[in-house]
């Protein structure tokens, strides 16, 4: 998964195009559309890696994109970037966290039947080496361990493109009626 930084460019300009197309076809934009309640959490993912589904704007904003959905597992492929640095001149915790938690979020997500959401209540990260934007992209996988009637719990791993571990972290979701 070794990509060049003229790769990662192009990955990127390809997800913001899309982000930007279906944006302009959506009305609006939509968070969370009027369908979800008769979707499940898996297919509401599913349509919108499809693309049938606005992106929430945290895609954007962070540089990462939701890339695979299966039952219990959720991936996300993100490029660490230059504008998402500390002043130390490595990548803030926050951009591992925020990637770290859409991942074993929806991980969760795919488990949640129709008429069911989710909000976290509990992220613990561990950061164990630095990223900066020459690592090119990293991978998040979520997986569910436990999804109940009100609660849910998930681990998740972020890779980069040589396969070595960057963070772990598991999260706790309380289940909720839309």
């Amino acid at each position: 998964m070794n990509k060049s930084p003229s790769t990662v460019d192009s990955i990127l300009a390809q997800w913001h195009e899309q982000a930007e197309r279906i944006r302009q076809a959506s009305a609006p934009a939509g968070i969370q559309s009027e369908r979800w309640p008769g979707m499940t959490g898996l297919e509401i993912l599913r349509d919108l890696i499809a693309g049938r589904l606005a992106p929430p704007p945290i895609h954007d904003t962070m540089d990462f994109m939701l890339i695979e959905a299966g039952p219990g597992r959720a991936v996300f492929q993100g490029a660490p970037q230059f504008k998402h640095y500390n002043p130390m001149g490595t990548v803030h915790g926050g951009w591992f966290a925020t990637l770290l938690d859409s991942a074993v979020a929806c991980a969760i997500h795919t488990t949640l039947p129709r008429g069911k959401s989710y909000t976290t209540v509990e992220l613990k990260i561990n950061v164990v080496r630095p990223l900066t934007e020459k690592v090119g992209l990293v991978r998040a996988e979520g997986t569910v361990i436990h999804s109940g009637n009100r609660l849910a719990t998930a681990i998740g791993k972020l890779h980069g493109p040589d396969g070595k571990l960057y963070a772990h972290a598991s999260t706790t979701c309380f289940v909720m009626d839309i």
